[in-house]
C-alpha cells in the first residue's frame, strides 16, 4: 500500500486556506481536496495552532 503525502505546509499555503475558508464558504475537507492537503494542517490553521500570523490572500 502507497501512502500519499501532503505537500509541506506554507505560510502561501496558509493564507490560500484562510482566504477560502473567509470567502469561498468551504468546508475544511474541501479546502483540503482543492489545496491537496490534510485536513487536520486546514484545522490547524484555522484555529490559530499554526501559522496565525498569516493574513489571507
Amino acid at each position: 500500500m502507497t501512502r500519499r503525502h501532503s505537500p509541506p505546509l506554507t505560510a502561501e499555503i496558509a493564507a490560500k486556506i484562510k482566504l477560502l475558508a473567509r470567502t469561498d464558504d468551504l468546508l475544511q475537507h474541501e479546502i483540503a481536496a482543492k489545496l491537496g492537503i490534510n485536513q487536520g494542517r486546514v484545522s490547524e490553521v484555522l484555529t490559530g495552532k499554526r501559522f496565525p500570523e498569516v493574513q489571507p490572500r
